[in-house]
Order: C-alpha cells, then structure tokens, then sequence
C-alpha cells in the first residue's frame, strides 16, 4: 500500500504560480502510478494531470495543458504539480493519487490510494 500526503496549496491570485507536492511512503512506490485530480464542492472530481511509474510519460487534461507539469522523485518518493498561469476556474481541493500500475488512466475508480486533499484558491 501506499501513503500519500500533500502539501503547498493556498490563495493565490490569478496569473501566478503555486507548486503542490505529495509526499508518498511505501517500499514499491515506483511501481506506482500517480495522478492528480480536483473537486469542486457538489462536482465530480476530475482529472488534472498524470504520470506513469517510471516518470517517462505524461496526462494531462484540456484545460491545464501548457500550463501545469506533473513531475516525481521516485528516489525521494515524491509528486509534484507545478501549476502557472492560474485561473480562478483552477480553484478546486487537489489530490494526489496512486494506483498499482505502470499505466496512467484519468477516471478516479482506477486510484485506490488518496492524500487528504490541499486547497487551491484562485482570486482574480
């Protein structure tokens, strides 16, 4: 199994930058996929970014891409989410993900392992 814990979100105005990370434990770590979704309050969570076990390859949706890169330290057993050129529609509570595969798939019932969630705020 794996644990996942995040930190780095908070408010931040439109235009500018914030990096989330995702500190995760467990002995296999790097034969995990790892992906990050978002909620908004009464919305589905959905899909914002992933990447495979290895760190080799890249997802990300529509709507963030050219502006957020997903990265991981398998060695430090970390996830990251570099996110510019934010917009308030960006605002949402941010999880990182894992699933036991070398595969990244975007539908939330795939991740079985879940960090608590870090808030995101965007104000214009």
């Amino acid at each position: 199994q794996v644990q996942l814990v995040e930190s780095g979100g908070g408010p931040v105005q439109a235009g500018g930058s914030l990096r989330l990370s995702c500190a995760a434990s467990g002995r296999t770590f790097s034969s995990y996929t790892t992906a990050w979704f978002r909620q908004v309050p009464g919305k589905e969570r959905e899909f914002v970014a992933g990447i495979n076990s290895s760190g080799g390859t890249t997802y990300y949706a529509d709507s963030v891409k050219g502006r957020f890169t997903i990265s991981r330290d398998n060695a430090e057993k970390t996830v990251y989410l570099q996110m510019n050129s934010l917009k308030p529609d960006d605002t949402a509570v941010y999880f990182c993900t894992a699933r036991f595969s070398r595969i990244v798939l975007s539908t939330p019932s795939n991740y079985p392992y879940w960090g608590q969630g870090t808030q995101v705020t965007v104000f214009s």
